[in-house]
């Protein structure tokens, strides 16, 4: 970019968006620590919580955890005795992975925890405005993905 060129309008959303992303981790995983949980088990213990499994496939759409991630975090939760895995019954390739008692029960308290620290940082947002953030985000992710199909086409 010359001296003479202005910084396209996007670049200060695009900083901020990520700066944001940032805090909201930092904050974030400092609670899931003390349940002496990682944030990616969390997730996964959260993304569990209130179903009866789900396969590795299911679950690595559902949670912000990449493939490569997935199996090692369901390793330590499993070896920890929070989740299990048993075989498909309709697909002998698959995998289910479930909470085990011991799961559900620390889904059920560090969910509803974790939801009650969020909201003590969220809730200093009014709700027009979280709603508006909701949807610029939700139209950002949109353009995003179809600009993603796009150049995927083009090549």
């Amino acid at each position: 970019m010359s001296k003479s060129a202005t910084p396209a309008p996007f670049l200060s959303v695009l900083r901020e968006l990520v700066q944001c992303y940032q805090a909201f981790e930092r904050y974030s995983a400092a609670h899931i620590q003390t349940m002496e949980l990682t944030p990616p088990q969390f997730d996964v213990v959260a993304t569990l919580g209130n179903t009866q499994g789900m396969t590795f496939r299911e679950l690595g759409k559902r949670t912000l955890i990449t493939k490569g991630t997935l199996t090692g975090v369901v390793d330590r939760l499993e070896a920890k005795d929070i989740v299990s895995r048993k075989d498909c019954p309709e697909d002998g390739r698959s995998t289910i992975v479930s909470l085990t008692k011991q799961g559900e029960k620390i889904f059920s308290k560090a969910f509803p925890a974790h939801v009650s620290h969020l909201h003590q940082a969220f809730g200093q947002v009014c709700s027009k405005e979280l709603s508006a953030l909701g949807i610029g985000l939700a139209t950002l992710r949109k353009a995003l993905l179809d600009a993603t199909e796009d150049h995927q086409e083009a090549q």
